[in-house]
């Protein structure tokens, strides 16, 4: 039976694909929990305009991520640790740290999309890449500078 999914699917398809299933997993499953449409004509049309606007929505993020990751490379961040003796830093810098340092600024980035692969323990200036999706990234400029008491 052909349907043509609403939303995405695992290990079956994107939202507005066309795909072929048993019958039986279309009529019980799919089609009632609002997953996929029949493949007839009226509802084709439906899904190509669903996915005109999904395709819409996906140029405005990418869009949207492009500027953020253009302003980004634009800035640099300070954040303060506690150091020992001879600057050794108690702890480390993680993408959380930067994550939570860019909120205050007013950039609302997931700490996932913070490329780091080992926490920073050393005080000084480093560029760490925020990776969005695709091929989308920047730099963002992070200051390790020793905490004033």
């Amino acid at each position: 039976m052909d349907i043509i999914l609403r939303e995405s699917v695992a290990n079956l398809g994107e939202a507005g694909d066309l795909v072929d299933v048993k019958g039986g997993y279309a009529r019980n499953y799919l089609i009632p929990q609002g997953l996929a449409y029949s493949a007839a004509s009226a509802n084709a049309a439906q899904i190509n305009h669903k996915k005109r606007l999904l395709e819409d929505q996906r140029k405005r993020r990418i869009k949207t991520e492009q500027d953020l990751a253009k302003r980004l490379s634009e800035i640099s961040i300070n954040i303060p640790v506690r150091v020992g003796e001879e600057d050794r830093v108690f702890g480390s810098v993680t993408s959380q740290n930067i994550a939570d340092s860019l909120a205050k600024k007013g950039y609302d980035v997931d700490r996932r999309k913070i490329v780091l692969d080992e926490p920073i323990r050393a005080l000084g200036v480093y560029t760490v890449p925020v990776r969005f999706s695709g091929d989308i990234s920047g730099n963002v400029k992070v200051w390790v500078v020793k905490e004033e008491s």
